[in-house]
């Protein structure tokens, strides 16, 4: 190696060695996703929220919840008396509330047994819309600053200003005989209603329309946290269900490769050498694989078929998919047998069936009730599917 390439090689080691201290050096820009994950110490995380609830709510229990409303709850619900095994305050902050109708439905069940719905959101669930007689108006013209108050002449003091990440969604229909108005936003001198209170049944449900208010951005910004902590003092004493869309995205941080899918040249390294491995095992298997030996196919009879089929479901043990051909199967059979339409499986399908089966109405309630859980249910056990093949058994041997 002479001395020209070794002057070269030195170089261009100094020149890599500049490029990694100036990119180390560089200030790491602020993430302003809108996560209100409460894990996430970013502007927009609800982490400084989520830890002061203990001080907030100092006699009640913060329990956090990780799966669908209705999987939660339905486990507390009891078939027997109808009602829930456990009390307190559901709770809700997000920029869209994504809970599906079975979800939200279970939410209002919950609160009509006395308990309470707290969701502050700029996307209510329709269900909730619906079902409590309210609309909502998204007006695009405004400033993006807002006053925030509340209508308790307690609280004129805890008026507050937000200038940043804010969407002009207010409650533009009510229902006067059971909506308490509790709080206004002002966009351009305009007064909009963003606080209700809605009586349902025995409990009630607060809706919020701005979720900005509990971030880390406002809540660390000035006495922001006095407007924050008038409107969680609605929320009477019990136990906090407080529950998060972003949870299961945090599962990444328990992961080996955490620091390497933080830092994005890291990250595009690691996949491009994945990548790079990948194309080299395709190209070299390619190359060198042995002749594959031609296997005559099995006889394709009935039998044979069938125990392919149910082998295949027992190694996956695709519970899932199982319990869905079941009741599709037994919703056929019922509409090809008894002429009825398998929609809609309310109080008046289930007498027609049991009417036209000759079926004991009580237990016909029973197996349509099994079904309608199963449907909703996201991830299913085997138990389950014991249990609903068994049912169905009853019903067509009984």
């Amino acid at each position: 190696m002479n001395k020209t390439i070794k002057i070269y090689i030195g170089l261009l080691i100094l020149l890599f060695v500049v490029a990694i201290a100036i990119e180390f050096s560089k200030p790491k820009p602020i993430n302003w996703t809108r996560t209100f994950n409460e894990a996430h110490t970013i502007p927009y995380g609800t982490f400084v929220l989520y830890n002061e609830l203990p001080n907030i709510f100092s006699k009640s229990k913060v329990q956090d919840i990780s799966v669908s409303p209705y999987e939660y709850f339905d486990d507390y619900y009891s078939w027997e008396d109808s009602t829930y095994l456990t009390t307190g305050n559901y709770m809700l902050i997000d920029d869209y509330a994504e809970v599906d109708d079975v979800s939200a439905q279970e939410l209002l069940d919950f609160a009509s047994h006395g308990n309470t719905i707290f969701m502050s959101s700029n996307y209510l669930p329709q269900k909730f819309l619906d079902t409590l007689g309210i609309e909502l108006e998204n007006d695009f013209d405004f400033t993006g600053e807002a006053q925030f108050s509340l209508a308790n002449p307690s609280f004129k003091n805890d008026s507050i200003t937000i200038d940043r990440g804010l969407s002009n969604i207010y409650f533009s229909k009510l229902d006067s005989t059971k909506t308490t108005v509790l709080g206004y936003q002002k966009f351009n001198e305009a007064e909009r209603i963003n606080f209700i209170k809605v009586n349902h049944e025995f409990g009630n449900v607060y809706l919020h329309l701005q979720p900005m208010a509990f971030t880390n951005f406002s809540l660390l910004k000035k006495y922001n946290k006095k407007y924050a902590a008038a409107i969680l003092s609605y929320l009477p004493d019990g136990n906090i269900f407080y529950d998060s869309r972003n949870k299961k995205r945090t599962e990444l941080g328990n992961s080996p490769l955490r620091f390497i899918l933080s830092q994005p040249a890291l990250k595009w390294a690691w996949l491009l050498a994945l990548v790079s491995l990948l194309i080299f095992i395709m190209f070299n298997a390619k190359r060198k694989q042995r002749i594959v030996k031609v296997i005559k196919p099995l006889e394709n009879s009935t039998i044979a078929f069938i125990k392919t089929i149910g082998n295949l479901y027992y190694e996956t043990k695709d519970h899932n998919n199982l319990i869905d051909k079941k009741i599709t199967y037994f919703l056929e059979s019922i509409r090809r047998k008894y002429y009825l339409d398998t929609q809609l499986l309310n109080e008046k399908f289930v007498k027609n069936l049991a009417l036209k089966s000759g079926k004991d109405q009580r237990k016909t309630q029973k197996t349509i009730n099994l079904i309608v859980h199963l449907k909703a249910k996201q991830v299913c056990n085997e138990d389950d599917l014991k249990n609903l093949n068994k049912t169905i058994e009853d019903f067509y041997n009984n």
